[in-house]
């Protein structure tokens, strides 16, 4: 049977490869030369697809999978910010005066939402922190004033740039201390070596007033946190490689780290459970549903793409359900042949070709979200409905190598 399936998927790998040339041909062209402003409201299921080889991050309607715009910025991952009052999106990039080598100059970009124009930009250390899922890379704080861009050279340290007058304030040195996450008006925190966080508070004019460590909150060395949180109004929940659950509160004078809990129960952990992936939560605010991503595997297997969507309850600490991730490898072949899913092909690609499966996951936030679901190579971005776990579509053709999803 194993030599029979092997044979199989040797036949259809190669029938497949060569009709993907012809199915793409058959396709008609794209009207070009389109310009066109976007609505003052974004729509409910729009999503930045970030791609690092294309060096751009396009933003896309993942309902009809229409490309409504994108933005380039050079190197590194591109990660775009919306201003609080959604006039404006903003983003950190990096670039060379020899493309891959050369001056290095970073940049905080001030890009208009409506027509993807750039409107400014503001110089600012070439130090901007980079990595793998860019998770937490910059942060604005909650008032929309100031932009916190991380630094790692190898030193750690926070860009300041205040938004409003278009200038850089200030660097602020987070020794021992990584990445950033907006915690108040004029507050964000790092995540720390020794299990504890930084908490920089800034003055009004953008510049450091405090700086202080809060209590030790996980053990770094037991059982450390990942960097790829998820927030809900004032609280952030940060899961541990064990899959153990830490929620922050940032609403008080002082942090506060409620009682840790579980993702898995004894039956998932025999069977191999484990958290995993480049963006591997994503949560809905107004219902508190917390979507994991899942795969088998163990120990240190926290960076590993997942098959399955664990769906929880924040406030009863619950699963409510699990949602079976499509075959994205099947589902590339099966958009290069130009057809559908569903019917026999589907089905026997979904099952003959090998699973690499799903890096990143992000939810929309309006009353009826969709949560997408990509990978890098190939890029693929599926979409399915948050709420029952339906599968609903693909988004075809979204780049080359995709490495940040968000919805606005």
């Amino acid at each position: 049977m194993r030599s029979c399936l092997a044979l199989l998927r040797s036949v259809a790998t190669i029938a497949l490869v060569a009709s993907c040339a012809s199915a793409a041909a058959a396709r008609a062209a794209e009207p070009i030369g389109q310009i066109e402003t976007l609505p003052a409201q974004p729509g409910p299921h729009w999503v930045w697809v970030s791609d690092i080889l294309l060096k751009r991050a396009a933003l896309i309607d993942a309902d009809g999978g229409r490309f409504l715009g994108m933005l380039p910025g050079g190197s590194g991952i591109l990660a775009p910010q919306r201003s609080r009052d959604g006039r404006e999106i903003y983003q950190a990039e990096t670039y060379y005066t020899r493309g891959t080598r050369g001056e290095r100059t970073d940049v905080v970009s001030i890009t208009d939402a409506l027509t993807l124009q750039p409107k400014g930009e503001v110089v600012i250390p070439p130090k901007r922190g980079e990595y793998t899922s860019w998770v937490a890379g910059s942060a604005l704080s909650d008032d929309g004033r100031f932009f916190a861009v991380f630094n790692m050279n190898p030193a750690t340290s926070l860009s300041i740039v205040d938004v409003a007058e278009r200038r850089f304030v200030a660097e602020i040195d987070t020794p021992g201390c990584s990445l950033v996450y907006a915690a108040g008006p004029r507050r964000f925190l790092s995540l720390c070596a020794d299990g504890t966080a930084l908490v920089v508070t800034l003055d009004d004019g953008g510049r450091e007033a405090s700086k202080t460590h809060t209590e030790r909150w996980f053990d770094p060395k037991a059982d450390p946190v990942t960097e790829k949180a998820a927030r809900r109004g004032d609280q952030w929940f940060f899961v541990s490689f064990e899959g153990v659950v830490h929620p922050i509160d940032v609403s008080g004078p002082a942090l506060r780290f409620a009682e840790p809990w579980s993702l898995l129960s004894d039956a998932d952990r025999k069977e191999s459970w484990r958290i995993g992936g480049m963006q591997q939560l994503a949560l809905h605010a107004a219902t508190g549903r917390l979507y994991a991503l899942m795969h088998h595997g163990g120990v240190d297997t926290h960076k590993a793409p997942g098959t399955e969507v664990f769906v929880y309850d924040v406030d009863k600490r619950a699963r409510l359900e699990r949602i079976e991730l499509r075959n994205p490898t099947a589902s590339f072949v099966l958009e290069q042949l130009a057809m559908p899913p569903g019917g026999a092909i589907d089905w026997f690609l979904q099952r003959a070709l090998p699973n690499q499966g799903v890096a990143r996951i992000a939810v929309t936030q309006d009353d009826a979200p969709v949560l997408l679901a990509a990978t890098a190579f190939p890029a693929t971005l599926a979409v399915y409905d948050a709420r029952s776990g339906a599968y609903l579509r693909d988004v075809s053709e979204v780049g080359i190598a995709t490495n940040y999803v968000a919805a606005p």
